[in-house]
């Protein structure tokens, strides 16, 4: 089954279509970035916020997130703050 997760702001994604979670600092991933804005292969799910992460997905779609990359892979594991948010 599907887990769809929030990266902030009500934005909504499919944790199984995830191939990687990155910052977006370094030269390549904004080279990446600008070639996905170029040919419509992008999602802006920043609400006009600061990008701090990008999301790599099996649709060879790029999702920017105003969430931190740690802090969306917790979401990913079930944890928040450190704590597991699966009841056993």
């Amino acid at each position: 089954m599907d887990k769809i997760i929030n990266i902030g702001y009500g934005n909504l994604i499919n944790s199984e279509k995830v191939i990687a979670i990155v910052k977006p600092d370094a030269a390549p991933i904004k080279r990446v970035v600008s070639a996905a804005k170029d040919d419509g292969s992008y999602i802006d799910a920043t609400c006009g916020k600061k990008c701090r992460s990008v999301i790599f997905t099996t649709d060879s779609r790029i999702v920017l997130a105003a969430l931190t990359p740690d802090t969306i892979a917790n979401r990913i594991n079930g944890e928040v703050s450190g704590k597991s948010l699966i009841i056993k």
